[in-house]
């Protein structure tokens, strides 16, 4: 009893926690139990999934019912079956949990299985993970606004398919034509946006937090799991603390922590320069940034990269789709370490012809990762592609196992599955890719390539570390095992050394991919490289995290000698300094935290009062105003900028033309972009009532936005008086006579 009491203890003090989040206290909450509710009508099939884990996947549920009944949505509305509304939402969620009821009450297995969860684990688990939320919630209040970087990108995103009773939506920033981009991790927003009955203006900060809360809690439960089920197979079933542990280095891994650039650049060298009496006001100073802009960057060569991670991203607060796409790639590693568990522990031998096949095909995990990967086509198309690998590495080296090196099976069998992979992903993802058109020019070889210390000390302490355990288990495994075949070294390995040794191999093989090809892209003149080290090594970050978290513990509690102690203690050591980078990347970014009358708020658009006092009215005249999406002239500008396209962002409406390179990147071509670019200029500059009309007319625009982008932009050649005698004024702000145009 009193270990339950502590347990709602901490429960109660985290509730008062929340109230530091003032007016949004509230709706944390209803997200929070939002994505909780999704969880419950999830875990009959979560708890069959993970059956294996002492919680029964109830951390991953969240997730698990995120992703389908939001992809189930998608679906529906994308056939046309369905429009994209509040109610539609709960339509789907209330049809998945009356087939959830169903399930839990006729199949006594599944009312078995869930009550022999450890439920002390699951309060322990939803405690972390709602500290971890409630964390980053805190943080993201102290820099709400929806600006700077991407995020008039991101934040339009949402606030366009808010708007949209169809998918794809109208691209915002291409009236003409939809979305053509990876939009499905801002539609899971949106999709939680409307069953929790918020706003974006709130909820697009209450998701970069909730997917930097899961970053943290996910990885725990895996690698707890990953260590319990080692002791367990070890026999140190007294370790009890180890899992605990293990867990909150996998968590801290893989959401909190940086490179070793900090440590290099931000730790080491103030020290030297301290040393070597360099005044405290010349010392070289550190810029959290630094660390994924470095290889091209420091020495400067025609060759800039991005090599960014989780926690550079939940700081920055963009909502980009590998963002999101964060909680959908853990729950796809943990179905895989699911699956390699239940293999495991299946009788051998058992099936044979037709019924092995259709056993090994139809697994329920393999099923559940095929949707995945076809979902990833649609949120995060490289992660598709990293995560087959992935996946394949790890049916791969579980059928040598269970199949003890029979060529004869294990070829068939895995090339059977491979195909059921492809195929199912690749249906399911139809309604997208149907309309997609890709924007990749192919695969070229590396032109340039990374300095050697540079990838040292980005990915040398990981590397490291998966080196020295890979060499560690191969050992152990030739001790334990009578014959030195590889399916007999591999069954002598535990499940979590060898899914430990699959998620290293795959992290290495990230790193060194880019040092030998890459996807040809827009941005190939000096930034050849970038968008493929970006996405591969980022997904290198979350594998070597979640392996580090487990292998260190491991290997601490194994180690023979003081040689292995010393290295892992000092990798330990080395992992954890670089939460130094969380630390510094706050206080850059957020400032003194500690301080809550720094605390802003969770409103995205609260910016504008203060940074476009021209233009706010009239921009929320447009949101609380205007239904559906009509288009709404605003004048075009540049990616990046500071508040070109500002309407369109903050509102979803419609223009004719946004970000240039963006919509470039999105569409592969510059023609039709040129025309439109000219064509906004002439409306807005033009003399000729003619012109103009026909303009207008051929864009089908409904309204024109006259504000403070406008005026700096076509200065004296503006044409306000022809453009207001086109239509009716419907809004117009007196103090800096922006105004808004309906036309006739």
């Amino acid at each position: 009893m009193k270990d339950w009491l502590s347990e709602i203890l901490w429960a109660a003090a985290i509730v008062a926690l929340s109230l530091i989040l003032r007016e949004n206290t509230g709706d944390f909450w209803f997200w929070y139990l939002a994505v909780t509710a999704l969880g419950l009508i999830a875990m009959p099939l979560c708890g069959r999934l993970f059956r294996n884990f002492e919680d029964r996947g109830w951390m991953f549920s969240k997730v698990l019912g995120t992703a389908g009944m939001g992809f189930l949505t998608w679906w529906l509305v994308s056939v046309k079956a369905l429009p994209f509304t509040t109610l539609t939402c709960f339509l789907v969620c209330g049809g998945c949990l009356l087939i959830s009821a169903a399930v839990f009450c006729l199949k006594p297995s599944v009312r078995e299985n869930i009550k022999s969860t450890n439920y002390r684990l699951v309060l322990a688990e939803e405690m972390i993970f709602l500290l971890a939320f409630l964390l980053w919630t805190y943080l993201a209040g102290f820099t709400p606004a929806a600006h700077g970087t991407e995020k008039y990108m991101d934040y339009g995103f949402m606030e366009s398919m808010m708007r949209s009773t169809v998918m794809p939506p109208r691209d915002f920033w291409y009236s003409e034509g939809h979305l053509n981009y990876y939009y499905g991790g801002q539609y899971f927003a949106v999709f939680l946006t409307k069953l929790a009955g918020r706003e974006v203006k709130v909820t697009y900060n209450l998701m970069r937090s909730f997917v930097a809360g899961l970053a943290f809690v996910l990885p725990f439960s895996l690698v707890y799991q990953m260590t319990l089920d080692y002791l367990k197979h070890s026999g140190d079933s007294d370790l009890k603390t180890l899992p605990t542990l293990s867990g909150l280095l996998g968590g801290t891994a893989v959401s909190l922590t940086g490179n070793m650039h900090y440590v290099v650049y931000g730790f080491l060298l103030p020290i030297k320069e301290m040393l070597q009496g360099v005044p405290s006001g010349e010392r070289t100073g550190y810029w959290f940034p630094d660390a994924t802009r470095y290889i091209g960057y420091n020495p400067d060569v025609p060759d800039k990269t991005i090599h960014e991670f989780p926690s550079y991203s939940f700081v920055l607060g963009d909502l980009h789709a590998h963002v999101v796409n964060i909680m959908f790639v853990l729950l796809l590693i943990g179905l895989l370490y699911a699956y390699t568990v239940q293999k495991r522990s299946e009788e051998r031998g058992a099936l044979h012809g037709v019924r092995l096949y259709v056993h090994e095909i139809f697994n329920p995990q393999i099923l559940v990762v095929s949707v995945l990967l076809g979902m990833f086509q649609w949120t995060n198309f490289w992660d598709f592609v990293i995560y087959f690998v992935v996946c394949g590495g790890t049916v791969l080296f579980t059928n040598i196992v269970i199949f003890d090196g029979r060529i004869s099976r294990i070829l068939p069998v895995t090339l059977a599955q491979a195909i059921l992979v492809m195929g199912l992903s690749y249906l399911v993802i139809l309604p997208f890719t149907l309309q997609f058109t890709t924007m990749v020019n192919g695969v070229a070889f590396a032109k340039h390539h990374s300095l050697w210390y540079q990838l040292l000390i980005l990915w040398g302490l990981p590397t490291v570390l998966v080196t020295v355990f890979i060499g560690v288990v191969i050992y152990e495994s030739i001790k334990k095992a009578e014959k030195k075949r590889l399916s007999v070294l591999m069954d002598a390995a535990s499940f979590p050394d060898l899914f430990t040794v699959i998620l290293g191999l795959c992290a290495m093989g990230l790193v060194l991919i880019p040092e030998l090809v890459y996807v040809r892209d827009i941005y190939e003149d000096g930034n050849a490289r970038a968008s493929t080290m970006f996405k591969l090594t980022y997904q290198a970050y979350i594998l070597f995290g979640i392996a580090m978290g487990y292998l260190i513990g491991r290997l601490i509690i194994s180690a023979k000698s003081v040689i292995l102690l010393g290295i892992v203690s000092i990798g330990l050591v080395c992992l954890v300094f670089t939460t130094g980078y969380f630390l510094n990347s706050v206080e850059s970014w957020f400032g003194n935290v500690t301080n809550l009358n720094g605390y802003e708020g969770l409103d995205a658009t609260a910016y504008m009062e203060f940074e476009l006092p021209e233009d706010v009215k009239a921009i929320r005249w447009l949101r609380e105003e205007i239904k559906g999406a009509p288009v709404v002239l605003e004048a075009n500008g540049n990616s990046y900028a500071d508040y070109d396209n500002r309407v369109s962002a903050m509102t979803g409406l419609p223009t004719v033309l946004g970000w240039y390179v963006h919509e470039w990147l999105w569409r592969n071509e510059t023609e039709d972009l040129n025309v439109k670019n000219y064509d906004i200029e002439t409306i807005y500059t033009s003399g000729d009532e003619e012109e103009v009309r026909g303009l207008l007319t051929q864009y089908d625009v409904s309204y024109i936005f006259v504000g403070s982008v406008e005026k700096y932009k076509y200065g004296d050649r503006l044409q306000e008086s022809l453009l207001r005698s086109r239509g009716t004024v419907v809004f117009e702000d007196d103090a800096y006579g922006t105004c808004i145009i309906m036309l006739d």
